[in-house]
């Protein structure tokens, strides 16, 4: 594998020590890593955009068809396995 693959492989790749140790190589403290979880927080919080009524209405209606779908679903598999149970055990 060539040098460049191997750094795009690596690349996505966290490391178990991430957070906790700064760009100085030093470990930083637990005050430290509090204050950079809630930087890191508050700057994905910025990415955040609120969908518009239409939107809002169309994932509504998409979750409510989905929910209806799942309940036909299982209603039937829970039939169908009752019926089972009392052909073989009624």
């Amino acid at each position: 594998m060539s040098e460049s693959a191997s750094e795009a492989t690596n690349a996505g790749a966290v490391r178990p020590e991430a957070g906790k140790v700064g760009p100085d190589g030093k470990k930083r403290s637990f005050f430290a890593r509090v204050v950079l979880f809630v930087r890191q927080v508050i700057a994905e919080l910025k990415k955040v955009v609120t969908p518009t009524r239409s939107e809002l209405m169309t994932y509504t209606l998409v979750v409510i068809a989905f929910v209806a779908v799942v309940m036909v679903f299982i209603t039937i598999v829970d039939f169908g396995i009752g019926k089972v149970v009392l052909w073989m055990f009624g």
